[in-house]
């Protein structure tokens, strides 16, 4: 069983701002090697609100932000 709390530390990928959050991860690993295992999350921005989705290991190690391709969901009222 995997259970990590890591805080991750990137750029806004739409504003540049810095952000830092902590995530926390837990799951059976199977018999995976941890150490080739690379996660990813969706971070909205608290300044601007864009996402990044960040990539990153289980040491903490981010290698990737990029604009997150997550359609944003609104909320629409009901016709009835």
């Amino acid at each position: 069983m995997m259970d990590l709390r890591l805080t991750l530390d990137f750029a806004c990928c739409h504003c540049g701002q810095p952000i830092a959050v902590t995530v926390h991860c837990s799951g059976p690993t199977r018999g995976k090697d941890l150490t080739r295992l690379f996660m990813a999350v969706s971070v909205p921005c608290p300044d601007c609100h864009g996402l990044s989705r960040v990539c990153f290991d289980p040491y903490g190690t981010v290698h990737a932000a990029e604009p997150s391709r997550t359609p944003q969901r609104t909320l629409e009222p009901s016709l009835n």
